[in-house]
Formats: C-alpha cells, sequence, structure tokens
C-alpha cells in the first residue's frame, strides 16, 4: 500500500508538519540525529536509511553516526544534541516513564520556549513518519543499500 496515494489528505498533513520542522528553530543537523535517534529506536530500515544518507550529506560525521545509539558513552555531543537525544528516546518511548524531569530540565537548560516546541514536533514527526514506512513495510531502494 501506498499511504500518500491512499489517503492523501492525512499524508499531506504530516507533509505540513515537516515543512514547518525544516524551517523551524531547530538546526538541520541536530533534526537530522534526532530522526536517527528515533527511527533507531523504532527499527525503522527506511528511514535509517534515509536519514544517515541526508545527514552525511549536511556533513555530520560517520563516527558520530556509529555511535549515536551510544550517545552517552561518548563526548561527541553537544549539551545540546545530548538534551535533544535524551527527550528524543523519552517522547520516542513515551509510555515507559513519560518524560523525566531531569529529561525536561535539561532540555529548558539548552532551548528556549520556542525551540522547545519545535523540538517536541520534530520528535513527533519522525514517530509518525516511522509508523507510516513500518506499517506499510517501505524498504530502502536496493541501489541505495548498495551505495
Amino acid at each position: 500500500m501506498v499511504l500518500k496515494e491512499a489517503f492523501p489528505e492525512g499524508y499531506l498533513a504530516v507533509t505540513g508538519l515537516e515543512r514547518a520542522n525544516r524551517t523551524g528553530p531547530i538546526e538541520a543537523s541536530l533534526y537530522e540525529l534526532v530522526k536517527i535517534r528515533a527511527s533507531q529506536i523504532n527499527g525503522c530500515a527506511f528511514c535509517l536509511n534515509m536519514h544517515h544518507r541526508d545527514a552525511r550529506k549536511g556533513g555530520e560525521s560517520q563516527q558520530r553516526l556509529d555511535v549515536l545509539p551510544a550517545w552517552r558513552e561518548v563526548e561527541l555531543f553537544s549539551d545540546r544534541e545530548r538534551a535533544a537525544l535524551a527527550l528524543t528516546e523519552a517522547v520516542t518511548l513515551i509510555s515507559e516513564d513519560g518524560v523525566p524531569d531531569e529529561v525536561w530540565a535539561e532540555v529548558r537548560r539548552n532551548f528556549d520556549e520556542r525551540e522547545t516546541a519545535a523540538l517536541i514536533v520534530a520528535i513527533a514527526t519522525i514517530n509518525v513518519w516511522n509508523r507510516f514506512a513500518i506499517s506499510t513495510r517501505q524498504q530502502p531502494e536496493p541501489a541505495e543499500i548498495s551505495a
């Protein structure tokens, strides 16, 4: 099934969120890290393939992409990135513990109100995309896999 053909109104609503995210206050490099981390947690191969490619095109280092699942263990990420990644994990896994107070406090130390709101929308959006891709069984293009 191709969701954007079967229910274009729903698909277009999410593309509107994506446009808002791309023009919002969260820097593109951080938005890519958020998309990758949520996609790792959700196990979305389609999105992981796409966003790893986009992050590399945007100048992200392969080393940081390689260690992103273990971001807490390395000193390669800024305080701002760490706060965003912690919030990404908490929101993606929201049914487990909600958003812990210490995660929220770090986010508010590193992001102003508008940025915090934009970050929450960005995290919610990639979680929607992951659910679209996984439930409709989207696969990376074979040419992209071998590249």
